[in-house]
């Protein structure tokens, strides 16, 4: 899901290994150390649909407190963007998958 462009920007380059990841089947670009919310959002973008509207969402509080980041890991489970780091190869979806879940 993408929206009209980023919404966070780094105003400092960082240093650390690339990571290449991907998000609902879009490579992804990283640096080691970045958070997922963090990549998702400098790349312009969002998590998820509202529950109860069409609105996007993509995350709150930024600090794990309000679960409004939940993304779905591609080994299963779901991770708070904002508090988990990349890691390299990471497949991550803004909808759960089909069947039980978390």
């Amino acid at each position: 899901m993408t929206t009209d462009g980023a919404q966070f920007m780094r105003v400092v380059p960082r240093r650390g290994a690339a990571i290449a990841l991907e998000f609902d089947g879009l490579p992804l670009a990283a640096t080691e150390g970045d958070s997922i919310l963090a990549v998702l959002l400098t790349h312009g973008l969002i998590l998820r649909r509202h529950e109860f509207g069409n609105e996007s969402r993509s995350g709150f509080c930024l600090m794990g407190a309000c679960q409004d980041c939940w993304v779905w890991s591609g080994l299963g489970g779901r991770l708070r963007a904002c508090t988990t780091p990349v890691a390299d190869g990471m497949i991550l979806a803004s909808q759960p998958p089909a069947g039980p879940h978390d």
